[in-house]
């Protein structure tokens, strides 16, 4: 896993090498792909364009934004790219991919891993999205009984879970009303857990300590993906099991994840670009959905809580962290 301070000095590079290239002028025999994000997630996307056949710097360029460290709101982030005249902006989740779908309306957009991409308004209809957007989704919100169920494995008598979500995100938001039905039929308490920038973290977490959860449940939206190592130090600090979307936090610290697996998703979201490069209409592509989850659980991180991780579930697991 790459520490902060790398990945910070990396972004702040890859700024100023896409602040550089906005005013040039592009080569149109030349494709043009705008990434609206900055983290180390899209190595599987990049290696696929690879594959495919796409060089960074030769045959394809890749223009990166993000509003990270920066006041104006993300749809402007996302208008740089569409000023930039890129063949598709791609994005990862329903924060991003709604403000490239605000900033334009005929550039193609590629989302990748968005929670549910119908009810937060950015298709219409899977088989045919129609318009200007496509891609996969994560379908997070839908699989959120079985994430309680498997912290129930582990934790017998669960009775209170925090849920880590960010209000300002649609696709959260949709996200709680999931996991509150799910924990009423399982008898669970759900404790919400606000935190819409990186200020909040440490009030929003330590005010709901005070309601004593015995695990908490952490999204994938992009805030917190950015600084889920502090989540995960106060996870740790205040003994406390966490249950996640993506493996990757899991590789980070986190005791277990249950969903759909992100490389795959970044993978998948390269051949999208490819067919929309290649002349196809983004509202022809069917959005995919996921055709497996997988659950990974780290057994370093629940020796260090004090918890024994039933053998059964260990059998079932994709991938154990030892």
């Amino acid at each position: 896993m790459m520490d902060r301070r790398t990945f910070i000095c990396g972004s702040m590079l890859a700024s100023v090498i896409a602040r550089g290239s906005a005013g040039a002028q592009p080569h149109r025999n030349v494709p043009r792909i705008g990434i609206l994000d900055f983290s180390p997630i899209w190595d599987p996307f990049r290696h696929a364009l690879r594959d495919l056949g796409y060089i960074e710097g030769q045959n394809v360029a890749i223009e990166y934004r993000a509003q990270e460290g920066r006041r104006e709101p993300l749809v402007q982030v996302a208008a740089e790219l569409v000023r930039l005249k890129v063949d598709v902006i791609v994005g990862f989740g329903a924060v991003a991919i709604l403000a490239a779908k605000q900033a334009t309306t005929s550039v193609p957009i590629v989302m990748i891993a968005v929670g549910d991409p119908i009810r937060t308004g950015i298709v219409t209809d899977l088989a045919r999205p129609g318009g200007n957007v496509t891609g996969s989704t994560i379908l997070g919100a839908e699989v959120s009984p079985k994430r309680l169920e498997l912290l129930q494995e582990v934790l017998p008598g669960l009775a209170r879970v925090a849920f880590l979500y960010n209000p300002a995100n649609p696709a959260n938001v949709l996200h709680l009303q999931d996991i509150q039905a799910a924990a009423r039929a399982l008898r669970i308490q759900l404790l919400p857990v606000e935190v819409r920038t990186p200020n909040e973290f440490e009030a929003a977490l330590t005010a709901v300590m005070r309601k004593r959860p015995t695990a908490m449940v952490m999204t994938a939206d992009p805030i917190h993906r950015l600084h889920v190592d502090r989540v995960l130090q106060f996870a740790a600090k205040h003994r406390l099991p966490t249950m996640h979307q993506l493996r990757e936090h899991v590789e980070a610290g986190g005791l277990m994840s249950y969903g759909a697996s992100l490389p795959e998703l970044m993978r998948r979201g390269a051949l999208y670009v490819d067919k929309v490069l290649k002349g196809a209409r983004p509202g022809d592509l069917p959005v995919e959905q996921p055709t497996k989850y997988e659950l990974v659980i780290n057994v370093k991180t629940a020796k260090a809580l004090g918890l024994m991780i039933p053998q059964a579930l260990l059998l079932r697991a994709d991938e154990v962290i030892e």
